[in-house]
């Protein structure tokens, strides 16, 4: 699996959800999960003394709160900022609870009905009629019918005709296939719940309908706010993103200091000195700060002297965060020009950003 871009959780954490599953046998589990919530929820926020890693840096009671919601009736909706990592926690949360994270359905403005139930192949169903061997399940259907959780990422991108279908599932448990006979369908095993994600810029695109905010319990997922975490927090991801390059390159932990320090403050629209900002549209998270830093670094590794300096940020956070808004380019003009100029005459990192902010 090492030739593979990307390892679903499961993959990559085997040796770390088996480790928990062998320390998880006697304890008491709700029904059709894999692990018991202690587990699930050492495997998310570390265990030092089992060999398991944090994976998920923010608030802790989020995670009490949303196994709490995943053992009862309603589903989790997990909301928040772009770059929060509500994606890979829903994807934590399956991988643990049921083994896998990858019944998933993409929510966007083409998802269909098909997509959150069931299609058909119609040349089986054309010879043999509508029946289990002509019938393709999707994603959610799979998860009802085997007692597992489903991912429904990006769901208010979907209309809101679409988004209704899950009301009467969520509400009764079962899905219908008419098609089938009057009384054909699935009625979902235990272990079924459903991890929805949207992002607080886009709820406005599709509002969902009370009916099925009902449905679930609503979860923000918040921007980290302790810089000094966010330092830290940058510098790991950026290692597991390098990977072997890790070696090959100079990360400097001032250089590190500036952009998050620049992602922080363009955030908040607050500057350390207590100065009020114009935040940009531009989505300013830790995520987006971590793909700042692996782009300066590949740049200092195959086209620089292998050090990741300030101004190789600044010419990365450009085209990484700053893409082609125009009032976007004059509130990190301003920036340069007001903050990042004063702290250049005190500091030689902060020199390199401005002049290469200017530049670009």
């Amino acid at each position: 699996m090492t030739d593979i871009l990307r390892q679903s959780a499961e993959q990559k954490y085997a040796g770390e959800l088996q480790r928990l599953a062998d320390k998880d046998k006697k304890s008491p589990k709700p029904a059709g999960w894999k692990l018991s919530a202690h587990a699930v929820r050492r495997f998310i926020l570390g265990d030092d003394k089992l060999g398991i890693s944090r994976k998920f840096y923010g608030d802790d009671p989020l995670i009490d709160r949303a196994l709490v919601t995943l053992m009862g009736r309603q589903g989790l909706m997990l909301v928040g900022e772009p770059g929060t990592a509500k994606s890979m926690l829903s994807e934590l949360l399956a991988a643990a609870v049921c083994g896998t994270s990858q019944l998933t359905i993409q929510g966007t403005a083409g998802t269909t009905e098909d997509h959150i139930k069931y299609s058909w192949n119609y040349a089986l169903l054309l010879a043999e009629g509508p029946g289990e061997k002509s019938l393709i399940p999707s994603p959610l259907y799979h998860a009802m019918q085997h007692g597992r959780i489903a991912r429904f990422e990006e769901i208010t991108r979907c209309p809101a005709e679409i988004q209704d279908v899950l009301v009467s599932l969520m509400s009764e448990k079962r899905m219908m296939v008419p098609e089938m006979g009057q009384d054909a369908g699935i009625a979902a095993a235990a272990g079924f719940n459903i991890i929805a994600t949207a992002n607080l810029r886009d709820r406005g695109v599709h509002e969902m309908s009370s009916a099925l905010k009902r449905r679930f319990n609503f979860e923000t997922v918040r921007p980290i706010a302790d810089r000094a975490f966010e330092v830290e927090l940058v510098q790991m991801q950026l290692k597991n993103e390098l990977g072997d390059l890790h070696h090959q390159v100079n990360i400097r932990p001032e250089v590190v200091d500036i952009l998050v320090t620049v992602f922080q403050e363009l955030r908040t629209g607050q500057t350390g000195e207590g100065g009020s900002l114009k935040t940009p549209d531009a989505v300013m998270s830790t995520a987006e700060a971590v793909n700042t830093a692996h782009a300066a670094c590949l740049q200092a590794v195959y086209l620089g002297n292998g050090e990741m300096d300030a101004g190789t940020v600044a010419r990365q956070l450009v085209g990484v965060v700053f893409k082609d808004n125009a009032e976007d380019a004059k509130r990190l003009r301003y920036y340069l020009d007001t903050v990042a100029k004063e702290r250049a005459r005190h500091s030689q990192d902060w020199q390199a950003f401005y002049q290469a902010g200017r530049e670009m």
